[in-house]
């Protein structure tokens, strides 16, 4: 009777956490990243002191400051988003998007027009928004 072994891997792969960098190009994100990680590392610095800690202790508390100060301000990196689509981009977009909303609930046809005008110029916006970051 012949048997055969397998090895059971009991540790899966962990996926590195990927956070939307693309933010602090903004400096109003940017700032707020400081703001928020200087904060962290205040606190780690006062729980520190009066200790006596490890080389390995205290990486993993700067660790920890540095991604929980991403995933607060900055966020996990979404699929959907290319790199090439820059933070003004997506706010036009946005923007045009809320404008073709205004279009679809508007009541009278003076409003819808007028909603129309705006939709037009937001989405000329955008595209040449996307258009100029392209080359």
């Amino acid at each position: 009777m012949k048997l055969k072994l397998k090895k059971h891997w009991t540790m899966g792969w962990t996926t590195p956490q990927m956070f939307n960098t693309a933010f602090l190009q903004d400096t109003d994100k940017l700032n707020k990243f400081k703001i928020v990680l200087s904060n962290k590392f205040q606190a780690f610095h006062d729980l520190l002191n009066g200790e006596e800690t490890t080389m390995v202790s205290n990486w993993k508390g700067i660790k920890e400051a540095i991604t929980s100060a991403c995933h607060e301000v900055l966020g996990h990196k979404k699929h959907h988003h290319k790199e090439w689509i820059t933070v003004d981009t997506l706010d036009k977009i946005q923007e045009r998007r809320n404008k073709n909303a205004a279009i679809n609930t508007s009541r009278t046809r003076a409003e819808k027009a007028k909603a129309q005008a705006e939709y037009t110029e937001a989405n000329k916006k955008a595209e040449e928004e996307h258009q100029n970051r392209q080359t």
